[in-house]
C-alpha cells in the first residue's frame, strides 16, 4: 500500500497528484467500489482527481475495473454517492468544532466575526435570502478595503443539514473562526467545495490562506 500511496496517478487524466487533490478507491468484500476518504482501507486501490466530473467520467468510461484490475460493481450515480460521503464527513466535523467554540451562527454574530477579524470562513445555507448574503458580503468587502483578509464565503449545505450538524434551529448563516480546533473542519469543507465546483486560482489562494490562518491561530 505504501508504494501505491507514492504512485498517485488519476485513472481518468493519467496525471499524478497529491493526496489532498485525489480520492482513493478500493474494492469492498461484496465487489463494490468504495471511496477511501481516510486512506486507510486495505487492498489494491486506484486514484481519481477529487472532483465530481472526474468520478462521473470514470463511471461512464468504465475505468474502475481497469484501475482496480478486477470486476467491480459501480452504480451509475456513484459521483452523487461520493458527494454525500464528503458532505457527511464535513457535517460530522461541525459538532466537535461547535463544542470547541470555533463555529458561530446567526447573521449578527457572523457580521461581528467578519469585522473583528476572527472569522476564517463564512457559510450560507442554500435557503439564504439574497439580502442576508449581500449584507455579509458588504462586511467581507469592508475588511478587504481596510487591508484585511479576503474571507471566503461558501454555500454547501441546506438549512436542515446545518441545523442537524450544529444543534440549532433555522441556521442560515455561520462562520468558522480561526483556530487550530477548526483545522479539520476547514479541510473537509474545502474538499467538498473542490469536489463540487473545483477551485480556480483565486479561490485556491483563499483556501490556502484560510487554512494557514486556522492552523497558526
Amino acid at each position: 500500500m505504501e508504494a501505491e500511496m507514492n504512485d498517485r496517478t488519476c485513472i481518468v487524466t493519467r496525471e499524478a497528484g497529491s493526496v489532498d487533490d485525489m480520492i482513493r478507491f478500493v474494492v469492498a468484500p461484496d465487489g463494490s467500489v468504495v471511496a477511501d476518504l481516510k486512506h486507510n482501507l486495505p487492498g489494491r486501490g486506484c486514484w481519481v482527481k477529487a472532483q465530481r466530473r472526474y468520478i462521473d467520467e470514470a463511471v461512464k468510461r468504465k475505468l474502475f475495473p481497469r484501475g482496480l484490475k478486477t470486476a467491480v460493481i459501480v452504480p451509475d450515480d456513484f459521483g452523487k454517492i461520493v458527494d454525500q460521503m464528503l458532505a457527511k464527513s464535513a457535517l460530522g466535523s461541525f459538532g466537535l468544532a461547535r463544542k470547541a467554540g470555533v463555529v458561530i451562527t446567526g447573521a449578527a454574530k457572523v457580521d461581528i466575526a467578519i469585522r473583528n477579524g476572527t472569522a476564517g470562513l463564512v457559510l450560507h445555507a442554500f435557503e439564504a435570502a439574497e439580502d442576508g448574503v449581500r449584507k455579509l458580503d458588504q462586511a467581507r468587502r469592508s475588511v478587504v478595503y481596510a487591508d484585511g483578509p479576503d474571507i471566503p464565503a461558501l454555500s454547501l449545505f441546506s438549512s436542515d443539514e446545518m441545523d442537524l450538524a450544529l444543534g440549532g434551529v433555522n441556521v442560515i448563516h455561520a462562520a468558522v473562526l480561526k483556530g487550530r480546533a477548526a483545522a479539520g473542519l476547514m479541510k473537509r469543507v474545502w474538499m467538498l467545495q473542490h469536489f463540487r465546483e473545483g477551485l480556480d486560482e483565486q479561490t485556491s489562494a483563499k483556501a490556502a490562506t484560510a487554512a494557514k490562518e486556522t492552523e497558526t491561530e
